[in-house]
Order: C-alpha cells, then sequence, then structure tokens
C-alpha cells in the first residue's frame, strides 16, 4: 500500500515538472526575443535564468523518471537513486555560473547605460509573474521532501522574484527614465542567485562525497551501541546519506564471547532498531567478530 502511494505521488510529481518545463520553454522565448528588441539587459538576464530552469527542469524531470522507474541490477545495485542528487548538484552549479556572468555583464552596462524600451519589459515580466508563479505552486508541496524538487522549486521561485524585479525596474524606467536601473536590477539578480544556489551546491555534493549527515553524531551512535552488554567494541564506522531521504550505516561489531550466529541476529535487530528510532538510520550493514587481530579505531583511516 505504502509503495502505491509513493508510486502515484512520484508520477504526479514528474506531470507537474513536465508541464513546467512547457510553461518555461515559451517565457524564455519570448524574453529573448524580447530582451532584444528592447534592449534590456535585465530582461535577457531573466531569460537567460528562465533558460536555466529549462535546463534545469529537463535534468529535473529527467532525474525524478529513473529514480523511481528504473530498479536495482546486478550491475546498478542502487539502481538510480543518486540520479536526483546529480540533478540538484548540476542545477545549483548552473545557478551560481549564470550568476557571476550576469554579474560581470551588468558591471559593463552600468558604465554605458543605454535606453530601454520598458513597455515592452513591463509585458513581458508579467507574462514571466504569471507563468513562473503557476510552476512554483505546482511543485511547492515536492520542494518539502525532495533535494532535486526543491532545486527545481528553488530556481523557479528565485526567477518569480527577478521577474518581479523587472517589473518594477521597467516601470521606473518607463515613467523617470533611470535606465541605468536595469544593469543594477542585474546585479541584484545574480546575487540572488548565487545566495539561492550555494547552499544546494554545498547540499548536493557533501551527498556525493559520503560525507556524514551534519545532524547525527556519530560518537553519540557509539555510546548508544555500547550500551548493549554483549558487545565489546563498535569500530570501522561509516555513515553517509545515500540521496537526501536514505542513510546508510556500516560498521564492524566486536563482542565480549564467541556467540552463536543465532544469537547475533537477535543483537543485531537491537541495533537496527536503535539506529531506525534514535538516528532515524534504516539501512544497515554490521560485521561481527570476536577476537580478531584488526584496527579497533573508531573511524579507520584507509
Amino acid at each position: 500500500m505504502g509503495h502505491n502511494h509513493s508510486h502515484d505521488h512520484d508520477t504526479l510529481s514528474g506531470n507537474r515538472l513536465l508541464f513546467s518545463i512547457f510553461l518555461n520553454i515559451l517565457i524564455t522565448i519570448s524574453q529573448i526575443v524580447g530582451g532584444v528588441i528592447s534592449g534590456s539587459l535585465a530582461l535577457i538576464s531573466d531569460a537567460v535564468h528562465n533558460l536555466s530552469d529549462v535546463l534545469s527542469l529537463i535534468i529535473s524531470y529527467g532525474a525524478n523518471f529513473l529514480s523511481n522507474k528504473k530498479k536495482q541490477t546486478q550491475y546498478q545495485t542502487y539502481g538510480f537513486k543518486r540520479a536526483e542528487i546529480i540533478a540538484a548538484f548540476i542545477n545549483s552549479a548552473a545557478l551560481i555560473a549564470i550568476a557571476i556572468f550576469l554579474a560581470i555583464e551588468a558591471v559593463k552596462r552600468l558604465s554605458e547605460p543605454q535606453e530601454i524600451m520598458s513597455e515592452i519589459v513591463i509585458w513581458l515580466a508579467l507574462i514571466a509573474i504569471a507563468g513562473n508563479g503557476i510552476s512554483v505552486l505546482l511543485l511547492k508541496k515536492d520542494a518539502d521532501h525532495n533535494i532535486n524538487m526543491r532545486a527545481a522549486y528553488l530556481h523557479l521561485i528565485s526567477d518569480f522574484l527577478t521577474s518581479v524585479a523587472v517589473l518594477v525596474g521597467g516601470i521606473l524606467m518607463k515613467f523617470y527614465g533611470i535606465y541605468w536601473l536595469d544593469a543594477i536590477l542585474t546585479m541584484v539578480i545574480s546575487v540572488y542567485l548565487l545566495f539561492m544556489g550555494w547552499q544546494i551546491f554545498l547540499d548536493s555534493l557533501k551527498i556525493l562525497m559520503l560525507f556524514a549527515p551534519e545532524n547525527i553524531n556519530i560518537e553519540d551512535i557509539q555510546k548508544e551501541i555500547l550500551i548493549i552488554n554483549e558487545i565489546e567494541n563498535i569500530h570501522h564506522v561509516h555513515v553517509w546519506h545515500l540521496n537526501d531521504k536514505d542513510i546508510h550505516f556500516e560498521a564492524h561489531i566486536e563482542f565480549k564471547e564467541d556467540i552463536k550466529l543465532s544469537e547475533f541476529d537477535l543483537i543485531c535487530k537491537r541495533v537496527e532498531q536503535i539506529l531506525a528510532e534514535k538516528f532515524d538510520i534504516r539501512h544497515a550493514n554490521l560485521q561481527p567478530e570476536y577476537d580478531r587481530d584488526d584496527h579497533k579505531s573508531f573511524i579507520i583511516q584507509d
């Protein structure tokens, strides 16, 4: 029953992503054409950001499909569970690169401001606000529990806000003729993009590098497991995120006595219960040992 619910939810998420892709393609094309005609760098920067949205949403859609449709095989024992993390990493890296590029172009434009056809900017900004607003609402729920969907959601909400800024700038340029504001808006947009992309970039990089989750203190795990009387020592410990939801744990457990395999199985269940209830770790690989001559360090330097 739980599997069926998850499958329907993932299918719905994929459909929402697909709809958002088509919306952003239309927005991107209209803004590029309008930006060239009007001479607005801010509008073109918003179009470039929308283009990155399209690419990121396509990557996210593909990752969502692979993560949920492709199962484990003898050659892919984890299936494609890391596809969404890779997508989040690529999306956030692209956002950072675009932000730096726009900032450089804005500085160049600020030294030589030019007249902007503000009415085109205003109308296209309104279209972008409507399109991105719909996409943001579609993906908001999924962004709460999935790093890949959160990356796509942040792309969209940042573009929604930048379109609002472009709209305000267009209005001010129309009525007051302050065309240098176009370059200022572009710089503000670039700083915002950098801020939005950096945390997801770090989070996805840490997962890809197999860092231990920041919310878990490995020494606390050691203390909890050593409460079990039969266990002498726990060493060669590894804790890592497979994706943004699944945490894996492996360790060598040395016993005080040469126990039977059936006894180890019972103790193993107790350890798994501790890991699940206190640390939300539901995938554990435990290697039993007794009087074995190996390194007993908690963290082994391979």
